[in-house]
């Protein structure tokens, strides 16, 4: 027990440094927040984190493995590469991202947060080779059947993503809080529909570019 405790702590140590470290997922979190506020923040660390579950899975089924191995793998990472240009170009293009009517019920507005989020996320080849990678090195030699080890995937998987979804909670009501100041100023509040424009397409090209890992 003391030994299966243990192992735990490391991986929520392990886990943490690896989510607070600067990357695509957080610092979409806290562009978002910025630029669109608490909420759609929010919106969108729950559906990358929803992603996680996703990918979780395709590790405990040893799916990860043959994506690793498979030219799919380059097919996906660029077709993720065009969806967040797409999202880009999407921004520039249409104040909506930006300005939202107020008719427009919130649920639909954070709903359409939520899908990019987790589309974004799925359409990320590099995080199901990061479970593949990550997990194992935590599941204890105690599940000595197929069925065991994927228990243990899920479980640990399940773990990162609630451990992923308090800090990019974190970071959306912290980062939350300067965007609403910033929003107050006029030349900021102009500036600020440049930042998920540039963060998409750099986000976009950083992952096309990107070679096998």
């Amino acid at each position: 027990m003391e030994l299966l405790d243990a192992n735990i702590a490391l991986f929520v140590a392990a886990s943490l440094a690896v989510i607070v470290a600067p990357g695509p997922d957080n610092i979409y979190v806290l562009t978002r927040a910025v630029a669109q506020g608490r909420e759609v923040a929010l919106a969108s660390a729950w559906g990358m984190c929803s992603g996680l579950l996703l990918h979780t899975t395709l590790a405990a089924l040893g799916l990860s493995a043959i994506l690793a191995r498979s030219a799919v793998a380059f097919s996906i990472k660029y077709a993720g590469a065009a969806y967040l240009i797409y999202l880009g170009v999407r921004a520039l293009l249409s104040k909506e991202d930006f300005v939202f009517p107020e008719e427009e019920p919130p649920l639909a507005r954070l709903r359409s947060f939520f899908v990019r989020g987790l589309t974004m996320n799925l359409l990320n080849p590099k995080v199901a080779i990061f479970f593949l990678a990550f997990l194992p090195q935590f599941a204890g030699s105690g599940g000595a059947t197929t069925g065991g080890v994927a228990l243990q995937f899920l479980s640990l998987g399940l773990l990162f993503a609630l451990l992923s979804l308090a800090v990019f909670s974190a970071i959306a009501l912290c980062t939350s809080i300067l965007g609403d100041r910033l929003s107050r100023n006029p030349y900021f509040a102009n500036s600020l529909r440049w930042l998920p424009v540039c963060m998409l397409v750099g986000l976009g090209v950083r992952l096309a570019l990107s070679g096998r890992q």
